[in-house]
């Protein structure tokens, strides 16, 4: 990174990581004596580990889970923490990597203010708010009550779980979901319901001990340190751990000398080093928040995070259509009630009800690709009779918000006790890209068939985008169902060829889109003629400002 200007509000740049042994004796102007700084330089050496030193696996720990509500809410816009764009090329696969900021610095130095101030800055949609605090390991009894009389050392490298942590940051940087567990301060211990997190355009990661893992340093794209004197932090700690910890001031004062400030000397200011910028004066420090701000931007259009569009309608023209995709037969019937719901003299009345009978026999047709066993039951006159019975544990819907809710109730007539989530996924009208602001899932989502429902599907990207979302949930590829009353072959090709186990199931199938990735000749935008809505500007096949196919 560039140096930036040294003035008094302006961040100073530090040099990049040395090798143990070769750190400079004087720390950005402050003078210490040579064996302080060895001192120092040594006990960093033997926190951080040798680059690529194995770690044991973490075993799958299951609990209840929550979505992250939105972050901030500003006079303008929302910044969102429960969402992001797809990134996924006509492949199905990331093009890149979010781009992940580390916050470092003592304990009450002003890190997650100063987080706050950046993501608002940014002006980015997707930004995900990572805290350390949230990684404390879960205490033994006996530590319990060593934390219970302000005896126990949580400014240690040993009180985080960094295994977790990585494997974490890994996966939000992939653009996978995460559960993220929740920390109660005043209990010292992990709460039942964990959260859940989205990877995101940028990722900010903050806490005390950021910079005190070589594998966690080499996830981060960025590393500032926050530098606040130490009377400020103290203050701070006091006001933070005696109104909203339940702390006592003897309590808090003891547990900062004995613990936190020397933590600090040994563990954390000599991470300063590692740092690409030093924030003096925290979140007072406009000027040096204004640098970084524009530093990540140009990042980001480096990345070019950006959904290819044109590549998804070129990739896959003249082949044959995949053989995951099921059209229903188009009878006389089947085709008389598409002769009525694409003419656009039909009234309200006659769409819905038209369209109602063609969505229950897409999804008893549908329901036929589900798994059977044979199985043997006695009729009333006393005789077996072999059969079939479904070969899964449970069914789930999944509808693509809003048209695809309105085939909810043909899947709950033909399916009893049928559970039913819903995603809602909208283009952004400056990128173009389908975003992800909203989805409800039930628990356990991993074990069942899931039939996801969308109307139409035109460049499939909506669609890619939700199977993501059901992939990140561990559904297996092969169980599920796409559906959708009228599909684009480029939508059919698209999500065949990401998602080659995905069965997908239709009762037609149009060959073109036009250049504004309109179904031809198409249906109109089926969301507004269902629910009466007065058509969006471009007429398209898709939801009002909504999904992208």
């Amino acid at each position: 990174m560039a140096a930036l200007p040294a003035s008094a509000d302006a961040p100073r740049p530090v040099p990049p990581p040395l090798a143990a042994g070769d750190g400079p004796d004087r720390l950005e102007g402050k003078s210490e004596d040579r064996s302080s700084s060895s001192s120092n330089a040594e006990s960093l050496d033997r926190l951080l580990p040798p680059v690529g030193a194995g770690r044991s696996p973490r075993k799958r720990t299951t609990s209840q889970c929550k979505s992250e509500p939105p972050l901030l809410r500003t006079s303008k816009r929302t910044i969102y923490t429960a969402g992001r764009p797809p990134w996924y090329n006509e492949h199905g696969t990331q093009s890149k990597e979010a781009f992940a900021i580390g916050l470092g610095g003592g304990s009450a130095s002003g890190k997650t203010t100063v987080a706050r101030m950046i993501i608002e800055a940014l002006d980015v949609p997707w930004v995900v708010l990572l805290s350390m605090d949230s990684f404390y390991k879960v205490l033994t009894r006996q530590q319990q009550e060593q934390a219970a009389h302000n005896n126990f050392n949580f400014d240690h490298p040993d009180a985080f779980d960094f295994d977790l942590i990585i494997s974490t940051l890994k996966k939000l940087k992939q653009g996978k979901s995460v559960k993220v567990p929740i920390y109660d301060f005043t209990t010292h211990s992990r709460k039942k319901d964990w959260k859940t997190l989205y990877g995101a355009n940028v990722i900010i990661f903050e806490g005390i001990m950021a910079f005190a893992d070589k594998t966690l340093l080499e996830l981060l794209d960025m590393k500032i340190f926050v530098d606040t004197d130490s009377d400020i932090r103290l203050v701070r700690r006091l006001r933070r751990d005696i109104s909203e910890r339940g702390r006592d001031i003897e309590g808090v004062i003891k547990q900062y000398n004995k613990f936190v400030k020397p933590a600090f000397d040994q563990y954390i200011q000599p991470t300063m080093r590692v740092a690409d910028i030093v924030v003096p004066r925290g979140s007072g420090n406009t000027v040096a928040i204004d640098l970084i701000v524009q530093h990540v931007h140009s990042q980001l259009e480096e990345r070019k995070l950006r959904w290819d569009l044109a590549a998804l309608a070129s990739a896959h023209q003249c082949h044959p259509l995949p053989r995951t995709l099921s059209v229903l037969k188009s009878t006389p019937q089947v085709r008389g009630m598409h002769t009525i719901i694409r003419d656009r003299e039909t009234s309200r009345d006659e769409f819905i009800f038209y369209s109602k009978r063609l969505m229950r026999l897409l999804i008893e047709h549908a329901l036929s690709f589900l798994p059977f066993q044979d199985c043997v039951v006695q009729t009333p006159q006393g005789q077996d009779y072999s059969g079939k019975c479904y070969a899964g544990k449970q069914i789930t819907g999944v509808s693509i918000l809003r048209a695809g809710e309105t085939m909810e109730p043909a899947l709950r007539a033909v399916c009893k006790d049928v559970r039913i989530g819903t995603i809602l996924i909208q283009t952004n009208q400056f990128t173009g890209e389908p975003e992800l602001h909203y989805l409800r899932l039930p628990k356990d989502i991993s074990d069942d068939h899931v039939i996801l429902m969308d109307c139409t599907v035109s460049t499939g990207a909506a669609a890619m985008m939700a199977v993501r979302v059901l992939l990140d949930h561990d559904v297996p590829e092969d169980k599920i169902f796409l559906l959708s009353l009228l599909m684009a072959e480029m939508g059919v090709h698209s999500v065949a060829y990401a998602f080659p186990r995905v069965r997908i199931i239709t009762t037609a199938v149009d060959k073109r889109i036009n250049d504004l990735f309109r179904i031809i000749p198409g249906i109109g935008n089926f969301g507004d003629r269902y629910f009466g809505t007065d058509a969006v500007p471009d007429g398209s096949d898709e939801e009002e400002g909504g999904s992208a196919g």
